[in-house]
């Protein structure tokens, strides 16, 4: 497996972003806002210079992380339109990144999940043409899939080869839906994960340091590097010195007010997560 973090986590500037992965020992960024702007809204001529600023620490893109089906589900046909000019705007960055997928997920629900109505609406938006960048699907706190099981349900009503699953189990436990997505949730979800968000919940209340919270990940990655996995695992921290994330920041996750307080926590749980994977990586070489 590959370790990536997502830029904004840590900061805005991607020169600092770039230059602390890389002192790290990570592989790759993934991209969300930078610079205070929201991912959807990077110009080519910003993308270009990420991408120029990534190449010069040998680091990789490990994915786009936009807001696509993030929102309320679809009913009009303005809204319907909406969608598919955000899909379009977001995978075309993401080509232009060379991105290995597009994040998208499952469209908010007002109560319980209704994967596959958000399926149908998401058949709708995507057609019947080829997709010009892979999509993975997260298990997204508010969305119509919170858990594993629900996900599964949305992709066998979708039914594209092409739609894979991010898999973020903290995302899991913050729902509700879920308080031991391990080992549960992943089992099912085998050959299918293509993507894997890491931070650590401390119940719904908000996120710890990794390894401080309700998730055994230490568990997790070494079950991962059982199965084979070669994806990413993304450090997604949410976590904070001195504050707790809003539920707008969560939502909106882009810009200053978000990453302020994220650089120490993200470098602390970027050490941890970088440990664990070396142990694995030891154990797994020296029999």
């Amino acid at each position: 497996m590959r370790l990536a973090v997502i830029g904004d986590e840590l900061a805005q500037d991607c020169r600092v972003v770039a230059a602390t992965a890389a002192q790290l020992g990570f592989d790759a960024v993934e991209i969300r806002s930078v610079d205070d702007t929201p991912p959807h809204l990077l110009t080519d001529e910003a993308i270009a210079g990420l991408r120029a600023v990534l190449d010069e620490r040998s680091l990789a893109v490990a994915g786009f992380a936009g807001p696509v089906f993030k929102s309320a589900l679809p009913v009009t046909g303005e809204e319907f339109r909406q969608a598919a000019d955000l899909l379009a705007g977001c995978s075309r960055r993401a080509a232009l990144l060379g991105a290995p997928h597009l994040r998208v997920f499952t469209f908010y629900r007002d109560g319980s999940p209704e994967p596959e109505h958000a399926a149908r609406a998401v058949a709708r938006v995507l057609g019947d043409d080829p997709l010009s960048v892979p999509l993975v699907v997260e298990t997204g706190t508010r969305t119509n899939t919170p858990t594993m099981r629900h996900l599964l349900a949305f992709l066998d009503v979708l039914d594209r080869d092409d739609v894979g699953i991010l898999w973020d189990p903290g995302n899991s436990v913050f729902s509700g839906w879920d308080p031991a997505p391990f080992p549960a949730d992943l089992e099912p979800g085998l050959g299918r994960i293509r993507h894997v968000h890491v931070k650590d919940p401390d119940g719904t209340r908000g996120y710890v340091r990794l390894g401080d919270g309700d998730l055994n990940w230490p568990a997790i990655l070494a079950r991962l590097a059982e199965i084979g996995y070669d994806g990413y695992v993304s450090l997604e921290t949410h976590w904070r010195h001195g504050r707790l994330l809003t539920p707008e920041e969560r939502d909106q996750p882009w810009g200053e007010p978000f990453s302020r307080g994220g650089y120490a926590a993200s470098v602390e749980c970027m050490q941890r997560l970088h440990r664990w994977v070396d142990q694995l990586t030891t154990v797994v070489t020296d029999p």
